[in-house]
């Protein structure tokens, strides 16, 4: 069901994005959403959803970064962004970045720094 050239997001019509957003192209400005952002489902889905919505809960229900939920959706990014937007807004998703979890606390590397001066 691929469109020219196989690639996926590519053979949906222009309307049928125009009606998954609601006819918004574009994300609010604060928009928490890159491609590495780690997305979670908050609840289960409930009946009447967009399938849309109904998909990214289920493929959520452990970290899963908004690339592979684009991927997995056969959606362009930006309209998968969309899509998390009301989730997130909704209160259905938490999104956090993975660098986030990465950096360790201010006040342990103030620890390390006062020991190694000690040294």
């Amino acid at each position: 069901m691929n469109g020219p050239g196989g690639r996926p997001g590519r053979d949906d019509a222009p309307d049928r994005l125009y009606t998954l957003t609601g006819g918004r192209s574009k994300t609010h400005a604060d928009n928490p959403f890159d491609l590495v952002t780690l997305v979670v489902a908050e609840c289960d889905p409930v009946p009447g959803m967009q399938s849309e919505h109904t998909a990214i809960l289920r493929m959520t229900e452990r970290p899963t970064a908004v690339v592979e939920i684009a991927a997995e959706l056969r959606l362009p990014v930006g309209i998968t962004k969309i899509l998390l937007t009301d989730l997130l807004d909704a209160g259905r998703v938490s999104a956090r970045h993975p660098r986030q979890e990465a950096l360790p606390d201010p006040e342990i590397l103030e620890q390390v720094l006062v020991g190694l001066r000690n040294l």
